[in-house]
């Protein structure tokens, strides 16, 4: 309600009612307060407060922010308000300043977070055009991204490498050098945990404090980078060359690297679905209305009512300002007694359908790349149209394995849900055993979810591979993970590394241009860049977008990658390199395996036969 000033004094509309038998002047005050028009103030307070025409009573206020706050002044170290520290409110009950405090701050806090938020949708609204345009960037750097791979393999992810490791380096000088200026600000030692919550971001970056948290997280993030590369640098040697060939064969398949948009298309149905329905689920049955009422002492509070029949009831009466009000939907019956256990099945039912379209995308690409490693001329031999082929292979014989594995890895993710549900529940619990153990629960069902999506992606991989069930393929690829252990621990982890430093490479990239761009520190389109409220927001949007796109990208690389790995490890059991039984690898890994063979020979200090040194090299 706008009012032209804000009220000075403590009333209420009941003192009001009383004083004005003596003095109509109390009305003429009271009133600006009230809705315009209304000018009875005969109404029974109940009527008035159900009808919403006045406040129930009005304090000492100051304007704010186009808001009347009360007016807190301390005095003494006492809080007051007109020199009161206690008062009494509509229902004749004591108050204290301290009471009214409590009651403002939240109104403060939601009101500024309304304001940060129109804010927010402000800069959203002038500058939507330059993040599309910066996350179109970030899809076409990606792209030519993994073209190059095929020709500078090396020269790329050896650039990428230094690259990050010389970014996080100047992050850690510029961390230090702004800590170092701070520390000597007055007013800069102030720590975060004292200033607490602030919805204008630029007074942490005001804090010594605040840098120094971002050159220990820096400092210790390029501390583990170097650490790897100096246990792990031949493994990044042969990862390389791995990744090499995953490029060239992304270059002979180049439609996989756009089915993520399939994915996307089938992950926003199945999303859908399980909404609308929650939301149906959640809003079935009839409308349930509860008596709200103010009044402690009111006996039909939180009691079923009808907003028809409400106001001819003595409820009113008896309870002044109590309403009728919409509670929740519901009713008595079978079915909705029920219902949580539904919205159970409609969350398993959606995580069915997320994984199952995930494990589709991973089968389809696996056999697409398959198609590619078991050509024996290359691309000569490679099938036509290999996507479209794996997809329809996946759908026409595989469907049945893929939604068995899928199942398993749901029923585990919604027992994880039921775990945090229950430990939610529990917070204020008391028991120590009880927390212990369903923390206990928690971290092996964590553990649980990780290992069996690791096996389902190989499973997958020897799917499409060899077109077995799903429990035939899960233990094959298993023991074929264990006859090459070492590689799976150390090689696919270094790629998945490697691609992740290129994520952090082409995110970081972009989102230095948008810094600049956002904080119009480039002068030739300054002018054309809007002034923003918060351009940290825009900012994480355009980096939190690019990686994404980047995960898109190379989250195919990566799958092409793990089927080649497994491939290699499949040539290298069933053939040994004879004419009879010749390796599909191509040259460059078939380079590889000489030199490990020389070096394994050399180690072991006799000669063998070639398909010994196989086996050998199947456990490396």
């Amino acid at each position: 309600m706008c009012v032209s000033k804000c009220p000075d004094r403590f009333a209420t509309y009941t003192d009001m009612q009383l004083l004005y038998r003596f003095n109509k002047s109390h009305w003429d005050y009271y009133k600006q307060f009230c809705k315009p028009g209304f000018n009875n103030p005969q109404k029974s307070v109940a009527q008035v407060l159900r009808d919403e025409d006045c406040p129930s009573m009005i304090v000492p206020s100051r304007p704010f922010l186009q808001r009347c706050f009360p007016d807190f002044i301390t005095r003494n170290g006492t809080l007051t308000v007109a020199n009161k520290t206690a008062f009494k409110d509509a229902l004749d009950t004591a108050r204290s300043v301290t009471e009214l405090r409590d009651a403002a701050n939240g109104i403060t806090s939601i009101h500024e977070a309304k304001e940060v938020g129109m804010k927010i949708v402000e800069d959203y609204a002038s500058c939507w055009y330059w993040i599309v345009i910066g996350l179109f960037i970030a899809l076409v750097i990606s792209l030519i991204f993994i073209l190059l791979l095929r020709f500078t393999a090396g020269f790329l992810l050896w650039f990428i490498i230094f690259a990050v490791i010389l970014l996080v380096a100047y992050g850690i000088w510029h961390c230090y050098w702004e800590f170092a200026v701070l520390r000597e600000t007055p007013g800069a030692d102030v720590t975060i945990s004292d200033i607490g919550f602030q919805t204008d971001l630029h007074v942490y970056l005001q804090l010594s404090q605040t840098w120094l948290v971002f050159m220990v997280t820096l400092g210790l993030t390029e501390a583990s980078i170097v650490l790897m590369l100096i246990f792990l640098r031949k493994r990044v040697r042969i990862a390389i060359a791995l990744l090499r060939e995953g490029s060239r064969a992304i270059s002979y398949i180049m439609s996989a690297l756009f089915y993520p948009i399939i994915t996307f298309v089938l992950l926003a149905i199945c999303i859908s679905y399980w909404a609308m329905t929650a939301l149906f689920l959640a809003s079935s049955g009839d409308a349930v209305y509860k008596v709200a009422s103010g009044n402690p002492n009111c006996k039909y509070a939180n009691q079923t009512c009808s907003p028809e029949s409400f106001n001819r009831t003595n409820i009113t009466k008896q309870c002044p300002g109590a309403q009728c009000l919409f509670a929740f939907y519901g009713g008595e019956s079978l079915y909705h007694r029920y219902i949580f256990i539904l919205q159970l099945c409609n969350l398993l039912v959606f995580l069915w359908l997320v994984n199952f379209t995930i494990a589709l995308g991973q089968c389809t690409v696996a056999g697409a790349f398959a198609s590619y490693y078991w050509a024996r001329r290359k691309p000569a031999d490679i099938p036509p149209c290999p996507v479209f082929s794996s997809f329809s292979r996946a759908l026409r014989y595989h469907t049945g394995s893929l939604a068995f594995g899928s199942l398993i890895l749901a029923v585990v993710q919604l027992i994880r849900v039921i775990l945090e549900y229950l430990d939610h529940k529990l917070k204020g619990a008391h028991n120590a055993f009880a927390r212990f153990l369903l923390c206990c629960l928690k971290c092996c069902f964590w553990c649980l979810e990780r290992f069996i999506r690791f096996m389902n992606r190989n499973a997958y991989i020897m799917i499409a591979i060899y077109g077995k069930n799903f429990c035939t393929s899960a233990r094959e690829a298993f023991y074929l993970l264990m006859r090459n252990v070492v590689r799976v621990a150390v090689l696919d982890k270094v790629t998945d590394f490697l691609l992740f430093l290129g994520k952090l490479l082409i995110a970081g990239s972009v989102g230095v241009i948008a810094f600049f761009l956002f904080t119009r520190k480039i002068p030739i389109i300054q002018e054309e860049v809007p002034v923003l409220n918060y351009y940290c927001v825009p900012l994480l949007t355009v980096i939190l977008g690019s990686y994404l796109i980047a995960h898109s990208f190379f989250s195919v690389y990566a799958m092409c990658v793990d089927t080649l790995f497994l491939c290699f490890s499949l040539d290298l059991e069933k053939n040994d390199g004879s004419t009879a039984r010749p390796f599909y690898t191509t040259n460059t890994l078939r380079k590889i395996l000489k030199k490990r063979r020389l070096a394994r020979r050399l180690a072991i200090g006799n000669e063998r036969p070639s398909y010994k040194i196989n086996q050998v090299l199947i456990n490396y």
